[in-house]
This record gives structure tokens, sequence and C-alpha cells, in this order.
């Protein structure tokens, strides 16, 4: 079982190194500590704002009209290590009426040396149409790429892996409120999936989802979010648990343990992996 813990923060030390002190700031390593700064804000806002969602309320569980957020990050560096790094994301969501529909993809590409250590690719499109404020239908589709994949100790392995998923199926709200909202999807589909040896093989299979929010009271909530991908390949499952405090008008963190799992790794992956995420913005 692999564990990692992953903690975004800021301090006020750490603030005011950023500030410009120095003339000399690009010697003294302070615009590389602003730079990491502003990584680590945007991180844990985003992981912020994720676990406390108002798109979670409401009739359809999504504004009305467009919105929409895009990400482009590039690196470089040469010295000891001649190494780069791209990556982007973005997302886009459309409500009208009963209709809604998301639009979502990522991508991580990444080098060392000129040799290759990071190639990921994933996109997803569901579309759902409500009948009731809590019976819906939706249709999913979903596909996943990894080009670099190593073993438990690190070690990089020969080949790449794909999963891609087409699915429909029904979805019910069973709590809505502005305090306490949970709402399961589930339906068949087919699924198509290649692993590092190259064969593939395209299987009917499932998807099963919930999505759970409570709120304490105005400063603290819980989420958890739950999804289970099925065929006779193997089964994914993914969970996210969180914690969100809102401290003060200036500080709030979120708590959360991620696990991931997969009934059938490949050789030399472990099955399960867990990750807990601290994180803490400090505004003033």
């Amino acid at each position: 079982m692999n564990q990692h813990l992953k903690l975004a923060g800021v301090s006020m030390f750490a603030l005011m190194l950023a500030s410009p002190v120095f003339a000399q700031t690009a010697i003294t390593g302070v615009d590389d500590l602003n730079e990491r700064i502003e990584d680590i804000e945007d991180d844990a806002r985003e992981d912020l704002n994720r676990g406390n969602d108002a798109n979670r309320f409401g009739s359809t569980g999504v504004a009305q009209g467009w919105s929409g957020s895009f990400a482009l990050s590039a690196s470089g560096s040469s010295g000891n290590t001649d190494s780069g790094e791209l990556s982007g994301a973005g997302r886009v969501s459309y409500g009208v009426g009963d209709w809604n529909h998301l639009f979502g993809f990522a991508v991580e590409y990444g080098e060392a040396n000129g040799a290759k250590n990071e190639e990921k690719f994933f996109a997803v499109y569901e579309g759902s149409r409500y009948f009731t404020e809590k019976t819906y239908a939706f249709g999913l589709a979903r596909y996943e790429y990894d080009g670099y994949l190593t073993d438990a100790a690190g070690a990089p392995l020969a080949g790449s892996e794909k999963d891609a998923f087409v699915g429909a199926g029904i979805g019910y709200r069973f709590l809505n409120t502005q305090k306490n909202t949970w709402r399961v999807q589930g339906g068949p589909g087919a699924r198509y999936v290649s692993d590092i040896t190259g064969a593939s093989d395209t299987e009917l299979g499932f998807i099963l989802s919930s999505r759970y929010y409570y709120a304490f009271n105005d400063n603290v909530s819980f989420t958890m979010d739950t999804d289970v991908l099925g065929s006779d390949a193997n089964t994914i499952l993914s969970n996210d648990a969180g914690l969100n405090f809102k401290m003060t008008n200036t500080l709030s963190t979120r708590i959360s343990y991620r696990t991931d799992y997969n009934s059938s790794p490949a050789a030399g992956l472990k099955s399960t992996d867990n990750t807990v995420g601290v994180s803490l913005v400090l505004n003033f």
C-alpha cells in the first residue's frame, strides 16, 4: 500500500520573505519563492473550493448558462539535470433548463535528460437531463491514458495503459438542502482497456458514483466523493473524503484522505494508493 502526504500552506514567515526586501531578488531566490508561494496558494484554494462547491445545491446541481476554467503550466531547467514539464487542464459546464453538460480534460507531460518521465491525458463528458428535482438520467464518456508507468520501486515499465468508458444510467438526489446533499448515479456501459503489454479488450461494464455534502455549521463542512468503474478486466474505486474549515475570515483549511484502488493492477504495481492532503490558505 502506497501512502503519500501532500501539504499546501502559506505561513506568515514565508509571506514576509516574499516581500521585495532585497534588490537582488533573483540571486537571493526570492523570485523563486514568490512563484512557489503562488503555486501553493492556487492549489490550496482550488482544493477548498472543490470541497465547498455551491453547485452541489439546487435542482440541477450546476449553474445555468456557461461557466468554466482553464489552466496551463510549463517549466524547464538545465545544468545538472535537463528537464521540462508541461501541464494543462480545463473544464466547462453548460446548464440550460433541465439539461446539464460538463466537459473536462487534463494533460501532463515531462522529460528529464531527454527521457520521458510523465505522459498522462484524461478527458470526460457528462450530460444529464432532470425529470424532477430528484430524478435525472445521465450519459457519460471518459478516456484516460498513461504513457509512463513505474513499478513499486520507481523503475520505468515499458508500455502504456488506456481506459475508456461510455455509458448511461439513472441518478437520484436523496438529499438536497443547503446543509445536507447526497446524490447517487449509476448505469451500464461499454469499457475498453489496454494494459502495458498491449493486450486490449472491449467488454460490458458499469459505473456507480456518489456525491455527499454535509455542513455542520457556516464554518465546517464534510464532503465525500466516491466512484466505482468495473468490468471483467478489473474494478477501479476512488474515494475522496475531506473536512473543510473556515476558521476566520482570513484563514481556511481542508483536510482530505483519498484512496485509489485497482482490483487487478499490472505486474509490479500495488493495488492501493492512499493520499493525505492538508490545504491551508491565509488572506490578509
